[in-house]
């Protein structure tokens, strides 16, 4: 039987930077390389509020290189390139803007309400470009809120997670009424899987699971689903737990809303259903359940990803 390691054993692993070109060109020029998965983006909205450079450098200056190096090394010929190759740009729902009913098709307008999204449409439409203009061949993903195991706690689950646990306020924007679709990573995976292998050049798939949730019916859930797993015997000795007695609404926080904060997202996934035959596998009870468990078995992992180191 196959083990993870033995699945990992001929990764090459480089810490660099998209926006490094001779880096990116090195890369390509001492590999094989048949497929880009462009996941490489600065994805967090609040940071981009704050400031937006960043996130304009690496999610459109960043795509560009790697576009343009790409191109450079596949080509063959005019509007030829080698066999087999695709590159993949993982977009987001949040550049079709808000949306108070329906669902978000491939063919929405863009729309984005945030410096983050406007730089993830940017680098949608710079993708686009180079299949319109130079045949290149490239797929956009836009899928919905992901969650699992291994997110960063800036990140709305992971973050509420990791205060319940410590009895720390919960802080939930405006009302909480902000709607978001919701789907397990593993299942994003599988999405993406199925458009590197059957996915057509110069089409964009929409992935979502249809689970819609307020904030703060989210944010609930969590609490109830805590307070019920530390109260079992096997998490008892874990260290820094709040008491259960203290872990319910009254964690509850609301603070000023984000600015420009979209009130809902709703993907329609559809085309990926019916043209690559994915769907959903991970319901969102099972999901978030092995979520907030995956939380409190590895607090290590927490605490370093959160300290200033």
């Amino acid at each position: 039987m196959h083990t993870l390691e033995d699945n990992l054993s001929d990764i090459k692993f480089i810490k660099g930077d998209i926006r490094n070109k001779e880096l990116v060109d090195y890369i390509f020029k001492n590999s094989k390389i048949d497929y880009v998965i462009n996941f490489a983006a600065e994805s967090h909205v609040d940071r981009s509020i704050e400031s937006s450079r960043i996130f304009l450098e690496t999610n459109i200056l960043g795509t560009q290189i790697l576009l343009e190096v790409a191109k450079g090394n596949w080509q063959i010929g005019e509007d030829k390139y080698r066999d087999g190759v695709k590159f993949i740009q993982i977009s987001t729902d949040e550049v079709y803007g808000s949306i108070d009913e329906g669902y978000f098709i491939e063919e929405t307008p863009l729309a984005p309400r945030s410096p983050y999204a406007a730089s993830k449409a940017g680098a949608d439409m710079l993708v686009k470009s180079y299949y319109e203009t130079y045949k290149f061949p490239v797929i956009i993903t836009r899928c919905s809120n992901n969650y699992g195991p291994y997110q960063f706690p800036e990140k709305l689950i992971p973050l509420m997670i990791k205060n319940t646990l410590q009895g720390r306020k919960l802080p939930v924007y405006g009302n909480g009424k902000n709607v978001r679709d919701w789907i397990y990573v593993e299942d994003h995976i599988r999405a993406i899987d199925l458009v590197i292998n059957k996915g057509v050049s110069g089409e964009i798939y929409n992935i979502g699971s249809n689970t819609e949730y307020q904030n703060i019916d989210l944010v609930k859930l969590i609490i109830n689903i805590i307070r019920d797993l530390i109260s079992e015997k096997r998490y008892e000795k874990k260290k820094n737990f709040a008491d259960p007695k203290i872990i319910n609404y009254n964690l509850i926080e609301y603070v000023k809303d984000r600015l420009g904060h979209d009130k809902r997202y709703a993907i329609d996934a559809s085309k990926i259903q019916k043209e690559l035959g994915w769907k959903p596998e991970v319901s969102f009870d099972k999901g978030i359940i092995k979520t907030v468990e995956w939380y409190i078995e590895n607090q290590e992992w927490i605490e370093q990803v959160s300290s200033s180191d």
